[in-house]
């Protein structure tokens, strides 16, 4: 919170790289338009509030709590000039060259920047074999157009049996010639570019990583989270989508346009011109329609986009909404998202039908055309029927090649794109880079660190100056501790000691030196940081440590010397006991960012990998503010090891941590206010004693307390577990308090016999079943979305066996026609008549295909839209519907299930009426050509038939492989980009630990050992694409040899042999063609298969049932009964182990304990998000379970450590608070504010309550996002009231103001607080202390430190008193 950059790549609060991309820029975009609350986009982008560091602390005691935490920024409109002209010149240069990036100028060929000469080699053979595989359809052509000529010259009695035999002999062979050579140059042009290109986008990546890990920090501070990740998981695919395969099939289809159209002039050049206005017609047809199909299909993704947004930001904050009832007042948010990108849907779906009726439409007309115009020349004599036959199968061949190479320039200019962005960072040269060698080593370190008159300014927040004219001595071997308020620059001490950023005025030095002298990989080397959200890497707990070592002396000794300096390390570190504890020791994998520790295991390996290369200077940048009391506590002693004997910089939030320091330097607005030690800086009673007043709690026996002070007993030993007792062990005499964390209570040595409550409980609850869906089932489930368009289906339907029909009747057409043609001179006259006529028909046969493929295509289409946004609106409402515990389970995360919202829904429409549509028209075609073709001339008809299954697989693989050589190279690099955005993301670590070369290398031999694993299935995989090529000559080939023979023997007329063969084989390719582009079938049925699961499940608590007792009023008295509890995700770990307490209507209660100790969990079982195992939750008497559970929640309201915004104005949020959504009126919404605290700052505003708060509230400071949370529970006036933590991630000032804000709403109401800090729960009328799931102790403030018990010990661990 607050102005630090210092955290930004490890703070919680960044969105995820994935969800940010293109939903935060876009939100950025959004609100740019108005004045906003927040300052410049830098600052969302970086996750960050509005600065609250401008605000000191005022020396007087009384605060005025309405002036804190208000301040509003202006929002800079994003095109502004120059960031920096109001800096002086030498200011804004030293900023600017931190963040410039160079102009790159990236053309096609740039991409191709680190091709080797082998790679150049194997591009050229590729490309001639790529132009060759083009050129051989319009060579088939010719061969077609000479067999036809034989045919027909054989007929009017032109040479006799064998001569007509040798030529069809010969001509046959050069179909199979084609074929082979189809085959081997198809196959090496493939394999060439997918390979020259993978192997040059992967130096790509690796350059491209190598540069991003020269960088300096202010760099990554510019960058969105999200960016390098989308750079390197998305552009460089990019990049190899448009340097691999698509430039050989670009070649080939061009190869074949020219080729095709050479032919045809050559032929006879007049009817070639004639028919090129089929090829004007097409692309006319194509291009207009595909500008709007472009523009519809991005309006229709942008509505839902945001509409995405919505759902992300509901199931991200499921609790919140299941807690105020709004989830059917956000279904209908998201619904009104989909609406708009339905209607945006139909209209594409609309021009796409009849864009492809069209293409049908002019193939059938250039037949006509063709037949006619060629006729005529026929019978001038200029031209023969082989010229004709021809001309005609060049031109389609021709026209319909142009058409594959548009796709694929949308791919050669996107990779360009990408590659302007990439190479500008490749070519970026760092102004702090750790690579360079150049700058002095030290012999030796003493360790004492100045700073000279600092000015400092964030280069990526310019308006902002975060520290001026600061002169500070580090000594050597001594502990300095910096306190003040968030942004008073405490941090940036930090930043510029690792030399992140430069400053803009003023030296850093070190031992005298100044540290720009020095050489930043040595300087890094001797400076260990620990920040207060550790960044640990997927892999071992050992490798994390040893990542301390990198590029010190100790790098290169042996693994047993490591492993003795790994194993002291963790030991100073207090964390050798829970890792040997471990299963696996210290081999123990993490898990990503280390989400399989707790945060104060986390925080003591990375401590361990700070001291374990003995570093001469250890920072630590509130290293123990994310933990709570009890692991602060052990923490806290290893930081205190680890410090002595070296220099140390600690920053704290938290006072206790640094009372022993040698030197405090309490900093305010960018300046020292004071230094001292801590009992001196008291006595002066300045800002460091206003300070220690703020977080201090009252020691109400401060004259016991300090006999007492060793006196820190554990209360109730026999109800401890005997392994925390066992845990007191010790090294080096001193003592240590153990983290209830590192109990692992999957393997306590149970002593008790017999099984606890809670698991013979677990053993009644069955596991949910697995279910396996059959087909028919999961047509039925798509169809159920489809019922009400059941005539428009129909419509549909109809349509398809239309269109279906067509190729078999122009099989007909073609026969007679090239009969006609095939007459002699002297019937000339019957020729032309008989070719008008058959050219009409073809007209007639164009109308009706354009009738009935657009009509299939829109309605079908139509149907597929409405279906889609029936089941994203059915899903989205059942995930809501759903239980707390369904959301608990990894697979359930919010991301997987809002991508399950807009992926797995589009991929139904494979299993709905387009599919049918399309299996029907390609049935329609097959069994009509088949019945065409055995009726009119069986023998040849059969020999035909037989081909079907090869024509078929090979129109459908030709396509298939197209799509799967995309996904796979996508696939390919997934886990290796992973690594990399891990790395980036934690740069700060990276860099502080020097781990730039060893990321690296690990990056460099996934991506090889990636690209010999991905040659070896393109090889495999290019066989089958390469035969789905050539298999169409032999099928041809087959034909025409068999079928000439039957005509040599005179068996068969020209007439026959045309219908059996075109029928069959053009019918059976142009199915296989269809066939590829239906939606996947495979994806349907499992996407069908998961709606089917989700829509099945009740939830044990179902948010939508109205069984239940109706809960009119409610006066507010709790009591908890025996409960015992264990999470569903996580059964073997006992949450609640017995608990007993009450509340009286009124009362202010509040929970305290360790983290883990169950306080959370207690209110979630309030809400009623779980069940307990045993015993039961009574409110007013009554077991919850027994109430109607939507009207007993709205007597409730929650108010969480995290307060949930959704995008919307802040009224709107307000207004989520009611369940009555009409009948609010504007004085109940104000009066909500002003008891929240919030209404002045809301009406000091620009647009008031009008003002937006952007996605996630990141425009509100976290003070006034809190504020906003508290008016919105206080709106539905609840009865009870549950705070959970609601100030622990607040500063000292934010807090105050909210907590003045909470205590006047507990007023007259039941409330419930689970605090972390107990300075803010002193006033409760009860406080229980909860350990380990059970009550240990309970009373007022004043008993229980009597009391000396348990929370007793809390109290003297966050005690700020003077020390005795």
């Amino acid at each position: 919170m607050g102005d630090k950059p210092e955290n930004k790549d490890e703070s919680t609060s960044t969105p995820t790289p994935i969800e940010w991309s293109e939903k935060q820029k876009d939100d950025i975009l959004e609100e740019s338009s108005s004045r906003e609350i927040t300052s410049d986009a830098e600052k969302t982008a970086v996750g960050q509030a509005p600065v609250m560091g401008e605000i000191t602390i005022p020396i007087q005691d009384k605060l005025d709590l309405e002036k804190l935490d208000s301040q509003i920024q202006e929002k800079k409109k994003d095109g502004d000039e120059d960031p920096f002209k109001h800096l002086p010149e030498h200011e804004a240069e030293i900023l600017r060259r931190q963040l410039d990036v160079p102009a790159v100028k990236v053309t096609f060929f740039t991409l191709h920047r680190y091709a080797t000469r082998w790679d150049m080699i194997i591009l050229s053979i590729s490309a001639f074999c790529a132009i060759a595989a083009g050129s051989a359809l319009p060579l088939m052509t010719i061969i077609f157009g000479r067999l036809t000529g034989t045919f027909s010259g054989f007929f009017n009695g032109h040479g006799d049996i064998s001569s007509f035999n040798s030529q069809l002999g010969n001509l046959v062979l050069y179909f199979v010639y084609l074929a082979i050579g189809e085959f081997v140059t198809q196959y090496i042009a493939t394999v060439g570019f997918i390979y020259a290109g993978e192997h040059m986008t992967q130096k790509i990546r690796e350059q491209y990583l190598k540069a991003m890990l020269r960088q300096n920090v202010a760099f990554f501070d510019k960058l969105g989270a999200g960016e390098i990740t989308t750079r390197i998981t998305a552009d460089t695919n990019l990049i190899q989508d448009g340097i691999s395969e698509k430039v050989g099939l670009t070649m080939s289809a061009l190869a074949t346009f020219i080729a095709a159209f050479v032919i045809g002039f050559v032929y006879y050049w007049k009817l070639t011109l004639i028919l090129c206005s089929t090829v004007v017609a097409l692309v006319v047809t194509m291009g207009g329609g595909s500008s709007f199909v472009i523009k519809w299909t991005a309006k229709s993704q942008e509505a839902y986009a945001k509409g995405g947004t919505v759902a992300e930001e509901v199931l991200s904050s499921i609790r919140n909404a299941t807690a105020f009832n709004t989830q059917e007042k956000l279904a209908r948010q998201y619904d009104a998202y989909l609406n708009e990108a339905e209607s945006y849907g139909k209209k594409l779906q609309l021009i796409l039908g009849f864009m492809i009726a069209t293409m049908m439409t002019l193939i059938y007309l250039n037949y006509a055309l063709t037949f006619w115009q060629g006729s005529r020349f026929l019978v001038r004599g200029d031209m023969s029927l082989q010229d004709v036959l021809i001309i005609l199968f060049s031109i389609i061949i021709g026209a319909f090649s142009l058409g594959n190479v548009a796709p694929n320039g949308k791919a050669f200019t996107a990779a360009v794109a990408a590659g302007q962005k990439i190479f500008s960072a490749i070519d970026r040269v760092s102004p702090i880079d750790p690579e360079s060698d150049e700058g002095d080593k030290l012999e030796e370190v003493k360790g004492t660190v100045e700073l000279r008159n600092i000015k400092h300014i964030y280069p990526s927040r310019p308006e902002v100056v975060v520290m001026e004219d600061v002169s500070l001595t580090i000594p050597a071997g001594k502990t300095t501790a910096l306190v003040g308020a968030s942004g008073s620059g405490k941090s940036t001490i930090v930043g510029l000691v690792e030399r992140f950023y430069d400053p803009v005025g003023g030296q850093v030095f070190l031992d005298e030196h100044d540290i720009t002298t020095l050489n930043l990989r040595w300087l890094r080397q001797h400076i260990s940081l620990v920040q207060q959200e550790p960044v640990l890497f997927a892999t071992t707990i050992q490798d994390n440590i040893r990542h301390g070592l990198l590029g010190t002396e100790h790098e290169d000794l042996g693994e047993e010397k490591q492993k003795e300096m790994i194993i002291n390390a963790a030991k100073m570190s207090n964390a050798h006991d829970f890792i040997t504890a471990l299963p696996e020791g210290y081999e123990t994998n993490v898990g990503e960012r280390g989400f399989l520790l707790s945060g104060g295991q986390k925080q003591r390996i990375a401590i361990a990998r700070a001291i374990v290369s003995d570093p001469k200077i250890l920072l630590l940048d509130e290293a123990t503010s994310a933990l709570d009391t009890k692991s602060e506590g052990v923490v806290q002693a290893a930081l205190d090891r680890a410090a002595q004997g070296r220099t140390t910089i600690v920053i704290a939030h938290r006072l206790s941590t640094i009372k022993h320091a040698d030197n405090i330097v309490v900093m305010s607005q960018g300046r020292i206010v004071e230094q001292g030690k801590h009992d001196e800086l008291l006595e002066k009673r300045g800002a460091y004693y206003n300070l220690v007043e703020a977080q201090k709690i009252i020691a109400a026996a401060a004259a016991q307390q300090e006999e007492h002070s060793d006196d820190i007993s554990i209360v109730d030993d026999e109800k401890k577990d005997p392994q925390v007792l066992s845990k007191e062990k010790s090294y080096d005499t001193e003592k240590f308090e153990s983290d209830p964390d590192d109990v692992d209570p999957g393997r306590l040595n149970r002593t008790q016999t017999g099984k606890s409550a809670s698991s013979a409980a677990l053993e009644k609850k069955k596991a949910e079943e697995k279910h396996e869906y059959s087909l028919w089932t999961l047509m039925k489930v798509v169809g159920q979305f489809n019922k009400p368009e059941w005539y428009i289906m129909a419509f549909g339907f109809v349509c398809c066996v239309i269109a279906g029909g067509g190729n078999p009747t122009q099989a007909i057409f073609f026969a007679k026609s090239i009969s006609a043609l095939s007459l002699p001179p002297p019937l000339y006259g019957e020729l032309r008549h008989e070719i008008n006529f058959w050219a009409w028909m073809y007209f007639m046969l164009a109308g009706t295909q354009l009738l009935s493929m657009g009509g299939q295509g829109s309605a079908l289409g139509y149907c597929s839209e409405r279906l889609i946004h029936r089941a994203r609106d059915q899903s989205f409402r059942t995930m809501l519907r759903q239980d707390i515990q369904f959301f608990d389970r990894e697979e359930n995360n919010a991301g997987a299930l809002t991508t399950f919202l807009s992926t797995e829904t589009t991929h139904l429409a494979g299993l709905s009426g387009a599919t049918l549509g399309t299996i029907l028209m390609v049935s329609t075609t097959l069994v009509a050509a088949m019945t065409l073709a055995i009726a009119i001339g069986w023998k040849l008809g059969l020999v035909c038939t037989a081909t079907i299954p090869v024509l078929l697989a090979c129109g459908f693989f030709r396509f298939w492989m197209l799509a799967r050589f995309q996904t796979r190279a996508k696939k390919a690099y997934e886990k290796s980009a992973g690594y990399a955005c891990e790395a980036t993301s934690a740069i700060r670590t990276v860099a502080s630990l020097t781990r730039e070369q060893d990321v690296w290398n690990n990056y460099h031999d996934q991506l090889t050992a990636q690209g010999a694993k991905s040659l070896q299935s393109v090889l495999r995989s290019s066989t089958l694409y390469a035969s789905s090529q050539s298999f169409i000559f032999l099928c041809n080939a087959l034909g025409f040899w068999y079928g000439g023979t039957l005509i040599g023997r005179g068996e068969y007329t020209i007439f026959q042999f045309f219908v059996c063969f075109t029928a069959v084989i053009f019918g059976a390719q142009s199915a296989g063609t269809i066939f590829s582009f239906a939606p996947d079938m495979g994806k349907a049925k499992h996407a069908a298969a998961q709606l089917k699961t989700l829509f099945d499940r009740v939830p044990e608590i179902d948010s939508w049932s109205q069984d239940g007792e109706k809960v009119e009023q409610m006066d507010g008295s709790i009591e908890f009964r025996d409960v015992h509890f264990r999470y569903p995700t996580r059964p073997e770990q006992p949450v609640l182990r017995g608990l007993d307490f009450t509340v009286k209507p009124g009362q202010y209660v509040a929970l305290v304990g360790a983290s883990g100790c169950g306080k959370s969990t207690t209110i979630a079982l309030l809400e009623r998000f779980y069940d307990p195992l045993v015993g039961g939750v009574f409110v007013d008497g009554k077991e919850i379970s027994s109430l109607n559970l939507t009207q007993y929640r709205s007597h409730l309201a929650l108010v969480s450590q995290e307060p949930t915004l959704y995008q919307g104005t802040i009224r709107e949020n307000v207004l989520l608070g009611s369940d009555r959504e009409d009948e609010v009126t504007d004085e109940e919404i104000e009066k909500a504010c002003r008891d929240a605290n919030i209404y002045e700052f809301v009406m000091s505003l620009p647009d008031g309550f009008q003002t937006l708060c952007g996605s996630k509230g990141t425009l509100l400071s976290g003070g006034q996002k809190q504020r906003v949370a508290i008016a919105r529970a206080l709106l539905r006036n609840p009865k009870i009231l549950l705070l959970d933590e609601a100030t622990s991630a607040l500063d000292s000032e934010s807090e105050k103001v909210v907590q003045a804000a909470l205590d006047h709403a507990a007023k007259g109401r039941t409330t419930i607080a689970v605090a972390h800090r107990l300075s803010t729960i002193q006033k409760a009328d009860m406080i229980y202390v909860i350990d380990q799931g059970r009550v240990l102790e309970s009373g007022t403030h004043g008993d229980l430190v009597a009391k000396k018990g348990r929370y007793f010990e809390l109290v003297n661990l966050q005690s700020l008193g003077k020390m005795g």
